[in-house]
């Protein structure tokens, strides 16, 4: 579509160039006149009699209208579309720190959709990712940013009207940051910072220094959350036992007083204190039941924004009401939802579709300002980033509106896009959301993950197929194989690479899903023949379909990611494709009268233990570690 902006400057003019192929646009003089206005108000688009119009408050504002424009000028040669922002601020944190360090291009490929969606908020959740002069270890060898490649990223968000905001830690989450000498007087646990000594203000003065120099953004997340052992390690060696709450508050005062030094406007997590001052555990962060009584918030420092963050509700009334104890703090709470995807290696749209539509449509009832999602990589950052495009468009068509369905949602990222993302992406869940889970899959099963990891001989999960189970997954992976071949074809770099990733990963799940059990059903039954034909045809072409999964895996990591962190999946696979090697010498050890017995498939396989979770077959949730073994990797 050939179109002329009449009325924009110089930066609108190169924004636009920057997102020109992916509308499928061509600047052009005698192209369709599109009159730009900014002024107070709703952004509006609107074609008639061959003439366009667009009119936007906020730099954000224009992207989406320009988007807009661009979606309705191919259905219709007359229309009027105006919207009303819901939000203040709305964005995403991506998370940065559990090995997957996005390059640059990858964080301005973000961007671009971020922008004609209308998202201006972006965080890169930095927990030692990020260079800090005076610490040469602080995110040694785990690909931190430095602080131009960080500028760089903020100049081209705020070409768009996005906001970067510097999200760090200042407490707890930093066992990467603290595992070096360097730190060993700064801690209190291995993960979590020693309140009350000096040297660890110091070190928070250096984190926030460089992320106050690196960003145009004077607001800062400085973290703080779940660091529930606080107070309970060193500290308590050197100090006795104190009241938490007063060492929490302690703490951020200090930690206020250095931004309060650069300039900045911090936000916390704010968990902590619902935490602290709550004396009757339930099983959740968030205690309704929590103290917050007048006394109580008297104590808190003031001069922080609080941030609510929730991944697991699902209804309006119980966001509602967190909601409303949050306003005990002094001010609106900011909120943060989930995309889940983290510990599995595909997304969990059915749990982030169940959780996020009523905590926006809760943020609207109750006024709120400012939401963003969040998207961790917990466990090794297995699931690629790119898949939580569609849970972004969800975020940004509440932003904008109130009715936000799937078919709404279809057509907003294709046209913020250019591709037909939306059902291929959602579609993932089904990896994970196999017959055997529940439906929505609230309890996150990962079953790609641990099917996947687990071992041959020793089956961990093997107690979890039955015999319907056992018949059903290899077809049903096989045909996700096809379907995700069929995808990978109409889709360019990198969701390409992205959907062949998943092939080969169905591809190896179709074989692999249910061969332990098969294994040791032909062992207790001394089927010696059933076993020598797995050795010598199938473990052959496991080994052969993991090494390609491998390598696809790699590609599409190195597309998007930093080197740093691959390794840890190269040991994943290397440790995959060892155990299936020593699983077929064990069995032919066996089948040939060189040992009389294997201990490994003598063994009961049990149920995994897990507390809380309903008893659906296939309902586990596991990490990597529990996965792959009984016994200690370390």
């Amino acid at each position: 579509m050939k179109i002329h902006l009449n009325g924009v400057t110089q930066e609108i003019s190169q924004g636009v160039a920057q997102l020109a192929d992916m509308l499928g646009l061509q600047l052009h003089n005698e192209g369709l006149t599109i009159d730009v206005i900014q002024e107070e108000g709703p952004l509006k688009v609107s074609l008639s009699e061959g003439q366009g119009r667009i009119q936007y408050q906020n730099k954000i504002h224009f992207y989406r209208a320009l988007g807009l424009f661009v979606e309705h000028a191919k259905e219709s040669d007359s229309f009027e579309v105006t919207e009303q922002p819901r939000f203040d601020f709305n964005g995403t944190m991506l998370d940065v720190s559990r090995n997957g360090v996005m390059t640059t291009d990858t964080i301005k490929q973000f961007i671009r959709y971020m922008a004609v969606m209308g998202l201006n908020g972006l965080m890169m959740y930095t927990e030692d990712t990020y260079e800090v002069e005076e610490l040469p270890y602080f995110g040694y060898m785990r690909g931190r940013y430095t602080v131009e490649e960080l500028r760089d990223c903020d100049d081209y968000a705020d070409m768009f009207g996005i906001e970067m905001i510097p999200c760090i830690q200042t407490l707890g989450h930093l066992p990467h940051a603290l595992k070096w000498d360097y730190a060993s007087q700064i801690k209190d646990h291995n993960d979590i910072l020693l309140p009350s000594e000096p040297k660890t203000y110091e070190f928070i003065e250096q984190m926030i220094g460089t992320a106050a120099k690196t960003f145009r953004s004077k607001r800062i997340h400085i973290g703080m959350d779940e660091a529930f052992q606080v107070g309970l390690g060193r500290y308590l060696r050197e100090h006795g036992f104190r009241d938490r709450f007063e060492i929490m508050n302690e703490h951020v005062s200090k930690v206020l007083e250095i931004t309060n030094k650069y300039e900045l406007h911090p936000m916390i997590w704010s968990d902590m204190y619902f935490n602290l001052l709550a004396n009757d555990y339930q099983g959740h962060l968030y205690n309704p039941n929590a103290n917050f009584s007048d006394e109580n918030m008297d104590k808190i420092p003031e001069g922080v924004q609080f941030v609510y963050w929730d991944y697991g509700k699902g209804d309006e009334a119980s966001y509602e009401k967190i909601y409303d104890m949050h306003l005990k703090f002094g001010s609106l709470p900011i909120f943060a939802g989930g995309i889940h995807m983290w510990n599995s290696i595909v997304p969990n749209y059915g749990k982030t579709w169940t959780i996020s539509h009523p905590a926006l449509r809760a943020a609207k009832n109750k006024g709120l300002k400012e939401v963003f999602s969040t998207a961790w990589g917990d466990n090794g950052n297995e699931t690629n980033h790119l898949v939580i495009l569609a849970g972004l468009q969800l975020f940004a068509e509440h932003g904008y509106g109130d009715d936000v369905d799937d078919e709404h949602l279809t057509k907003r990222l294709k046209a913020c896009t250019g591709l037909d993302l939306f059902e291929p992406l959602v579609s993932l869940k089904y990896m994970d959301e196999v017959p055997g889970v529940d439906e929505g899959n609230h309890w996150m099963a990962n079953t790609s993950k641990f099917l996947l990891w687990q071992d041959l001989m020793i089956g961990l999960f093997d107690g979890h197929i039955g015999a319907e189970t056992e018949s059903m997954l290899p077809g049903y992976y096989a045909e996700m194989e096809k379907k995700w071949c069929r995808c990978k074809e109409t889709m360019p770099t990198p969701f390409h690479e992205l959907f062949a990733c998943y092939e080969k990963l169905a591809a190896v799940l179709s074989v692999k899903s249910t061969l332990g059990v098969r294994i040791k059903r032909h062992y207790d039954a001394k089927q010696l023949g059933e076993l020598t034909s797995i050795v010598s045809d199938e473990l052959p072409k496991l080994i052969s379909l993991v090494e390609e999964l491998r390598l696809a895996n790699r590609k599409i990591w190195m597309l998007t990611y930093k080197a740093f962190g691959w390794e840890v999946l190269d040991i994943r696979y290397g440790g995959l494709k060892a155990r299936i090697q020593s699983a077929g010498d064990r069995i032919l050890d066996y089948v040939e009268g060189r040992v009389s017995t294997l201990e490994e498939l003598d063994a009961e396989r049990l149920i995994f233990d897990q507390s809380g979770v309903p008893t659906a077959p296939l309902n586990v949730n596991a990490t990597y570690q529990s996965i792959v073994t009984a016994n200690a990797l370390v």
